[in-house]
């Protein structure tokens, strides 16, 4: 299929963790953009999501399950137009929390939650980069990994598993002419939110959360020839919040 302003073949994004906030808006601004987005889930397509191309573009995968994941690989392998794949958006993370949503210590959190928190946000972005490395080269493609602001210091909210394993996403795929970059979005408008972010939000120069499209519009240019030269970057989108 192509653009209504273009003979060429859609852009192609992949994009993990898609179903709410930040990654439903970035859904929705790709979509616009003429993008095809293939959504991967552990989550099948919702029927009442009005999105139209939806059901046929996503992948249901468990991204905790390696054997899963390579399966899904081999799936999206197949799906992508002349094996070209110009985005891997790797927003999917799971953030354990204990009860009444405080964070688990380093000392609370068992050897299992530690293993099921690296295999959704730290191996599988690997996988997933590697496994379809042919096809991002052949698009001179972008990754983007979504961190955290908890990925380079503790946080209230964030437990240690995740930062560490969040934080240590990283890059060599420069030399094959993919760029791999980094958001770390701060307090963001979404249902994941922790009680007491009200608090948190006195301390933000601009006095508000941001908005998941905010996110989005930032995942976008980064996947896209305006940042040609940004290449193992992480961009902070936390409204001044280090300041």
């Amino acid at each position: 299929m192509t653009t209504p302003h273009s003979n060429q073949p859609r852009r192609a994004l992949l994009l993990t963790g898609a179903s709410r906030g930040i990654g439903h808006a970035t859904v929705k601004r790709f979509s616009a953009a003429g993008w095809r987005v293939i959504t991967c889930s552990r989550h099948a397509f919702p029927e009442n999501c009005p999105w139209e191309m939806g059901p046929e573009d996503h992948i249901q995968v468990d991204l905790a399950d390696s054997d899963g994941t390579r399966s899904a690989i081999a799936e999206i392998k197949q799906r992508l137009d002349n094996g070209e794949l110009h985005a891997l958006v790797n927003n999917a993370a799971i953030s354990p929390k204990a009860n009444g949503g405080t964070r688990l210590s380093s000392i609370e959190t068992t050897l299992d939650v530690w293993n099921h928190v690296f295999r959704v946000n730290f191996f599988a972005p690997i996988m997933l980069a590697r496994g379809l490395v042919e096809e991002l080269k052949a698009a001179k493609g972008s990754v983007v990994n979504v961190t955290s602001i908890a990925g380079s210091r503790v946080h209230p909210f964030a437990g240690a598993a995740y930062a560490t394993s969040k934080a240590a996403l990283a890059a060599h795929f420069g030399p094959l002419g993919i760029r791999v970059n980094a958001i770390a979005p701060g307090e963001i408008d979404t249902s994941i939110l922790s009680p007491g972010t009200e608090k948190i939000v006195e301390q933000i120069p601009l006095h508000r959360l941001g908005t998941p499209d905010e996110v989005a519009k930032i995942i976008y240019v980064l996947c896209t020839d305006t940042s040609s030269y940004v290449n193992g970057a992480e961009i902070h989108i936390n409204g001044g919040q280090h300041v």
